[in-house]
């Protein structure tokens, strides 16, 4: 079974599906002119906005701070590292690029999953691919297959392998055992995701500004300490990007088709943008028109690969480190350590993988039940939670590799049916999008109200 999950994922993880995403995201941004480089400082200041008219479970700040809190994860530490450490400096480059054009894919996924929203049974809002794929596609069987895939997903890359990174981080600067921080988390856990949404996003609007300060405060101590040698690593950067990198110290070297490749593969990953995931957290979003939220995610692909990803890029470049043949987050540890006295620099990224692994536990538990509620109707969410956090614990405990291939399958899967969406619903997105610019401009609808 693992050997197929293996051979399937690899294959669904080719380069067609990373032309796809990339090429769905510059379509969209030729589509909306660019908005992500026009609306970018409206849109974070949208942010901090709170509306008084509108539907909606949650503020803007809120909505955001729950899919930053799915998003920042492994895929900032890790995975930046190891695109470096496969592809090169220049991966960096081309994580970059795919976070530029992945802010006009947030953005499609955010208007998209407000303008076909619904109010379930309960009273509180659902939204996401699946919906905007049955109401506004009218390819019901696209949703369906969405939230199938979206909420199998989920138990895989925003549940176990998050808490096994958790425990394993937890185990080797404590010596506590898997098995007790797994029942830790599983209990934090629980106690937050049985509030719900409204929870979910209170915590992470505590938890994630923390987590990203401390994360931020390393890197940049770690940069500044080789600033003389910051240069270099911008240099190797822009130079690589194009050419690829030759072995040197420990690294293996890397052409360019490699180069492109993890960049792209890795800043994906770590945005999640054309995955369908933060959509459904965009949803639950209060506010009184679909462009103002639209603008507010597309700022999380900002934030997540063009700050985060790059404070982990530019403290690998500059330190040098990433030549000693070290990967994932080992890598990005040396690269900490270069700038910070003794310990600190592992025990801050050892703290960042735990809090940033916690935060998408919670996050994933709220996409992966809304894709359950889809197919079976909110009366059974709460088995959902309760398998979510029994699963957890599982996470803590066990090897992963099959769990790894199974997630990665589930989640190219869910990929597939969110882009058809996207590209088609394009033509009337490029339409509404600009009906909502104008109207930002003529004062009829508010900026901020």
């Amino acid at each position: 079974m693992n050997q197929f999950f293996a051979s399937f994922a690899g294959l669904m993880w080719g380069p067609w599906l990373l032309v796809l995403l990339l090429g769905a995201g510059f379509w969209l941004t030729f589509c909306l002119r660019g908005i992500q480089f026009r609306n970018l400082f409206y849109a974070l200041r949208l942010v901090f906005s709170k509306e008084r008219k509108g539907e909606g479970d949650i503020s803007h700040f809120g909505s955001l701070m729950t899919a930053l809190a799915a998003t920042v994860g492994m895929g900032n530490i890790a995975g930046v590292s190891t695109a470096v450490a496969l592809g090169g400096p220049g991966a960096i480059f081309w994580m970059w690029v795919t976070g530029l054009v992945g802010m006009a894919t947030k953005y499609s996924e955010g208007y998209l999953a407000v303008k076909y929203r619904k109010i379930n049974a309960d009273g509180e809002i659902s939204g996401g691919p699946m919906y905007y794929l049955e109401k506004g596609l009218g390819k019901k069987w696209l949703g369906v297959s969405f939230a199938v895939f979206g909420s199998l997903a989920a138990f895989g890359i925003g549940n176990m392998i998050q808490a096994n990174t958790a425990a394993v981080a937890v185990a080797e600067s404590t010596g506590l055992t898997n098995f007790s921080v797994g029942a830790g988390l599983s209990i934090l856990t629980a106690m937050v995701i049985i509030g719900g949404i409204k929870r979910i996003a209170d915590v992470a609007s505590y938890l994630v500004p923390i987590m990203v300060v401390i994360y931020f405060i390393g890197a940049v101590t770690a940069i500044f300490s080789n600033l003389d040698r910051l240069g270099i690593g911008l240099q190797l950067i822009f130079e690589h990007a194009f050419t690829g990198t030759a072995a040197t110290g420990g690294f293996l070297g890397a052409s360019l088709a490699q180069t492109i490749r993890y960049g792209v593969a890795r800043g994906l990953f770590s945005n999640e943008s054309g995955m369908g995931s933060a959509p459904i957290a965009a949803a639950a979003a209060k506010t009184n028109h679909p462009g103002k939220q639209a603008l507010v995610s597309m700022s999380g692909t900002f934030l997540d690969t063009l700050v985060i990803c790059s404070l982990t890029a530019l403290a690998l470049a500059s330190s040098g480190v990433w030549v000693s043949g070290e990967t994932g987050v080992a890598l990005t540890m040396q690269a900490f350590s270069t700038g910070l006295p003794d310990q600190w620099g592992s025990l801050i990224v050892t703290l960042s993988a735990v809090t940033f692994a916690f935060s998408t536990i919670l996050g994933w538990q709220y996409y992966g039940e809304k894709c359950f509620e889809y197919l079976f109707g909110s009366r059974w969410v709460h088995y959902y939670r309760y398998a979510w956090v029994v699963f957890v614990f599982v996470g803590a405990v066990i090897k992963l590799e099959l769990v790894w291939n199974f997630s990665d399958a589930m989640n190219a899967l869910m990929a597939v049916p969110n882009l058809i969406g996207l590209i088609l619903l394009s033509g009337a997105l490029k339409k509404d999008t600009q009906a909502f610019e104008s109207g930002v401009r003529d004062g009829s609808i508010g900026k901020f109200d």
